[in-house]
Order: structure tokens, then C-alpha cells, then sequence
């Protein structure tokens, strides 16, 4: 199995079916495995003070109105799930609150997601552990006892995961990569390791696969300049592109690590050797 290469839509679609068809459709084109979004109940997720607070968006001027205009709701899944199944590519979505994982149910997902603010939410990650799907659990903003109760519901449940190297800045620095953290994930968890990255460009997530990560995940746009939180930490089609191109090299450039002779060294060494 190659790196698992998920394109994350998340709320970059701003509401509109349309432009988040045009998201799928970019994501199969570049050959990426998956597209995710997120769901979120909003008067779980947030407070009514937050959610009555100023934030002037082309929805409206509250936080609420803002919030609600970014949700899709059962006839839009309901499209998005055909329309992936159309374009022969797999979607799942991260669920902000337990109600979201339970509403995501009615469709039939290979996997789940924790993204990396859930991470300290015992509720939901029974919820989704109790499924048994295959999860990739995001590490942004986490101590290792965090990391580590997460694991342990994860195990307690008998549920696959993976842990995905995440550093919750939007965008990040390059230097802030830390990638080395995914060979100690993998040795303090025995477990596969993920990249989610939220960079400029595609050169760390190009190096996390060369350092054998089991999955990528990056948020996608077709512009970053639309409006959105996430669209500057997204990358563009050109880029999308050229990083499934990048990984797919690092896979055939490391190879499967046996010592083999091919035909052509064995002309070399022939000749060279005599």
C-alpha cells in the first residue's frame, strides 16, 4: 500500500456544493485517495456568547450566521457521497462533536478522523473508537499524555488507527516541521504515522513521505485568496498536483529495500569486473 493521500476540502468549500464538487473533482484528477470535510453541530461545538459575538462574513455579521453558512447538512452529504462515488474517490470528515460522528453514520465511510483540537474529547473519541473504522488521529497541539489517553481509548475499543504528526499553525513555517517527531510517535506507539500539514507548498509534505510517512493530508482550495480561515494554509491545484506527483517518485526512489541485482548492474558488473 502506498502513502494514503487524503485531499482536506474542510470548509474551504464555504457553504457551496458547486465549488465543493470542483474541490472533489480536482482531488481525483490529481490522483489523491480521499477528500475530507468537517462537521461540527454548532450550538454544541460553540457557546451562545461566542456565537452571538461580531464577525462580518458574506453570510452575515455574527459568529453564528458565519458558522452556519460553512455547514452542510443531509441533502449536501447526501450529494457529496454520490458525487464521490461517481468520481471513484473515497470521503470521510472529521466530526467537531459526538451528534456529527453519529449524524455521519447514515453514510457508508471507510474511515474516521480526529482532528488534532478533538484530540482531548473523551466523549467523541469513544463515539468514534466504538465504529472499529480504520482512524487517523491528528497530534496538533498535544503533550504525550494527551497522545497517550487517546491511544489508550483507541486500544481499549480494538479500533485500527494511525497518528498523523500535525503542528496546529495556520500556515506553518517550514522550520517548524519537526518531522523527526514521526519516527518517535512511531517508536513510543508501535503504530503507523501520518503527516497532516498545514505549509506553504509541498516540500515538507514531500519529505515526510520520504521519511516513510503512511499517509498524507493536506487542505486543498482552488484559490487562497477566497474568503476563509483555512484557505492561506491550503495548497492550489498546480500544487495539489505536483505533490501526489512528489510522493508517488519518493515511493518508486526508496523502493522496497531488498538487495537485488538488476540485469543492468549485472551488465555493469560484468564489465567491469570481468
Amino acid at each position: 500500500m502506498g502513502t494514503f493521500i487524503t485531499a482536506e476540502i474542510g470548509i474551504n468549500h464555504n457553504g457551496d456544493l458547486e465549488l465543493a464538487k470542483k474541490l472533489i473533482d480536482l482531488a481525483a484528477e490529481a490522483g489523491c485517495d480521499a477528500v475530507k470535510f468537517q462537521k461540527r453541530t454548532i450550538d454544541k461545538v460553540y457557546t451562545q456568547e461566542y456565537l452571538a459575538g461580531e464577525r462580518v462574513s458574506p453570510w452575515g455579521t455574527t459568529q453564528r450566521e458565519q458558522k452556519e453558512g460553512l455547514e452542510f447538512g443531509l441533502e449536501e452529504y447526501r450529494e457529496i457521497d454520490r458525487y464521490c462515488r461517481e468520481k471513484g474517490i473515497e470521503w470521510f470528515a472529521s466530526a467537531w462533536d459526538v451528534d456529527s460522528q453519529i449524524f455521519l453514520r447514515q453514510f457508508d465511510l471507510k474511515y474516521n478522523k480526529v482532528a488534532s483540537a478533538m484530540l482531548v474529547n473523551d466523549a467523541l473519541l469513544q463515539e468514534i473508537a466504538k465504529e472499529k473504522k480504520y482512524t487517523f488521529i491528528a497530534t496538533g497541539m498535544s503533550t504525550w499524555e494527551e497522545i497517550d489517553h487517546a491511544v489508550a481509548v483507541f486500544r481499549k475499543y480494538d479500533c485500527p488507527f494511525e497518528l498523523m504528526h500535525c503542528n496546529s499553525t495556520y500556515p506553518m513555517k517550514e522550520e517548524d516541521a519537526n518531522l523527526l517527531l514521526m519516527h518517535r510517535l512511531k517508536e513510543r506507539y508501535g503504530c503507523k504515522v501520518g503527516y497532516s500539514g498545514h505549509e506553504a507548498g509541498v516540500l515538507v509534505s514531500i519529505c515526510a513521505a520520504a521519511m516513510g510517512a503512511a499517509s498524507i493530508e493536506r487542505h486543498i482550495t482552488l484559490d487562497r485568496s477566497l474568503y476563509g480561515s483555512d484557505q492561506k494554509a491550503s495548497i492550489e491545484p498546480d500544487e495539489l498536483k505536483e505533490l501526489v506527483k512528489g510522493v508517488r517518485q519518493v515511493e518508486q526512489i526508496l523502493g522496497n529495500g531488498e538487495k537485488i541485482l538488476s540485469e543492468a548492474e549485472a551488465a555493469v558488473k560484468a564489465k567491469l569486473r570481468g
